[in-house]
């Protein structure tokens, strides 16, 4: 994820921030300002900054100090500040602290980093109004599973984890899926990453008649099978999850190793007129920039809407298609996406786009 630098314009936008602009919606941008994640909570800032100046609402900018403490206090900046809507929210611990009051005042929170299953559980256990913009950790294998069953069924196939929690859980549930629907892999393995080869992994793979690779692990592993396999003259075809979008080094990614990950919205027909609009204003709309903005525009929508019909924020976000710069939103029941936002990619030159469609 490409780091905003804090532009001359960039520090404008954050000091408007806190300004009210015209008649509109009253939003909160929760974000980190300091730290580790100050980066990251100023790309939440910028996006969901340049969408309220559009709509010509009114924001408060709130520092997000992400810790298990500083929910609360977050909580009653929101408050104090008349907020109807929140968006942002980078941390868990925010979270948990905040949506407690936030539930009594009737704010409803929008979050776009935020993937814990246990958050979701606990606020819906409790009422709170919690959304997520951002996918749930489970999406990732379901897409992982989907495009497996539609490409792969026919194929031989191996599933391999490099022995980090995510990487295990990940190839885990995937493979507990497919076998549920009659499809066992060929091979399973657990491979030591970060090696300077894995010609012996490799070699593995051919033995047992693997044609197709899903490989729970990071980018740079990825991309040392890949290369290996081809000096070996071992043909696979290599899949990897979202951990896949990372620096291009130190080995360079070979055309056509696959990936289940998020899109670089930035690059969707639907995000380029915001996009656009954001370069216009010397914005580079990567990171979480265009997500911020989306919250934004949701939040705004969402408002304005219950309040033409006396229902209230929360309500108007359950069922309703909203269209935004990173595409069509729809909260379920469950407060969750209705749409799956991980894709199939895959590598091309240098950077990951949609497979190519095979030839008649």
């Amino acid at each position: 994820m490409k780091v905003l630098p804090r532009t001359p314009l960039l520090i404008a936008l954050l000091l408007a921030a806190g300004s009210s602009y015209a008649a509109g919606v009253n939003i909160g941008i929760v974000a980190p300002q300091n730290g580790n994640f100050a980066a990251l909570g100023a790309q939440i800032t910028t996006g969901a900054n340049f969408e309220v100046q559009t709509l010509q609402d009114s924001a408060t900018v709130v520092d997000e100090p992400c810790t298990e403490d500083g929910g609360r206090a977050v909580a009653e900046s929101l408050i104090t500040a008349k907020a109807q809507v929140a968006i942002g929210f980078l941390c868990s611990e925010t979270l948990e602290g905040a949506l407690p009051r936030l539930k009594e005042a009737g704010i409803p929170v929008i979050t776009v980093s935020v993937r814990s299953h246990i958050v979701m559980e606990d606020a819906f256990k409790n009422g709170w109004p919690f959304f997520r913009l951002a996918p749930v950790d489970s999406t990732e294998a379901s897409m992982a599973v989907d495009t497996i069953l539609k490409s792969w069924v026919a194929e031989p196939m191996a599933l391999i984890e490099d022995g980090t929690i995510h990487g295990r859980e990940l190839v885990e549930t995937v493979r507990n899926a497919l076998e549920e629907k009659g499809l066992k892999p060929v091979f399973t393995d657990t491979y030591r990453p970060g090696q300077e080869q894995q010609i012996a992994l490799v070699r593995r793979l051919k033995k047992a008649g693997a044609t197709r690779v899903f490989v729970g692990g990071d980018r740079s592993d990825v991309a040392v099978i890949a290369r290996d396999a081809h000096s070996e003259n071992i043909p696979l075809t290599l899949m990897g999850g979202d951990a896949m979008r990372a620096a291009n080094q130190p080995v360079p990614l070979a055309d056509g190793v696959e990936a289940i990950a998020l899109p670089d919205y930035a690059s969707l027909p639907v995000a380029q007129t915001t996009a656009q609009a954001m370069r216009a204003k010397g914005i580079e709309p990567d990171g979480y920039i265009l997500p911020a903005a989306a919250a934004v525009l949701i939040a705004n929508q969402a408002a304005e809407s219950a309040k033409a019909e006396n229902k209230s924020i929360a309500d108007k976000l359950i069922g309703t298609a909203f269209q935004t710069p990173i595409g069509q939103i729809t909260f379920g029941q469950n407060h969750e996406l209705m749409e799956n936002p991980y894709r199939l990619l895959e590598w091309r030159g240098n950077a990951f786009v949609p497979p190519t469609p095979p030839s008649n």
